[in-house]
């Protein structure tokens, strides 16, 4: 990767942390203010990462190592193993955040009631937190196997 695309490429993570804090800071004084804010955000965020495809891709050693990986004998399961790993990590923290959100809210409401039954609820928000942890060491499993 080139310089350039590098610094194409940090200037895309700094929009992208800062798209969601300036569209809600101005979005809580103005609503007309919010939406045009948010679509300049999204069209420079969207556009320098383009920007720095174009780059990243357009350049001779781009090519020269799409050649030597294409040589070097990765095939499609290799690919498709770290999609599954992916995934796996990905759904996994998904499903246990929507567990936990339920788990932890219910659980806060019956504790603000009856506080001798916090260990009980805490016991189920760990099983909700387990889901994700369940993911993580299937998703090394499958990247072990690679």
């Amino acid at each position: 990767m080139s310089k350039l695309t590098a610094i194409i490429f940090v200037i895309a993570l700094v929009l992208s942390i800062i798209l969601p804090f300036g569209a809600y800071l101005i979005g809580e004084k103005n609503r007309g203010r919010y939406k045009s804010s948010l679509a300049v955000n999204v069209f420079f965020f969207f556009g320098t990462l383009v920007l720095g495809n174009i780059v990243a891709f357009a350049s001779p050693d781009a090519a020269m190592a799409a050649t030597e990986a294409a040589a070097a004998g990765s095939d499609l399961s290799t690919g498709l193993g770290y999609i599954a790993a992916a995934l796996v990590t990905g759904l996994s923290c998904i499903g246990g955040g929507i567990a936990v959100a339920s788990a932890a809210s219910a659980a806060l409401g019956a504790i603000s009631e009856d506080q001798s039954i916090l260990g009980k609820s805490l016991i189920f928000v760990g099983l909700a937190e387990g889901v994700a942890l369940y993911g993580l060491i299937i998703s090394f499993m499958i990247l072990g196997k690679l």
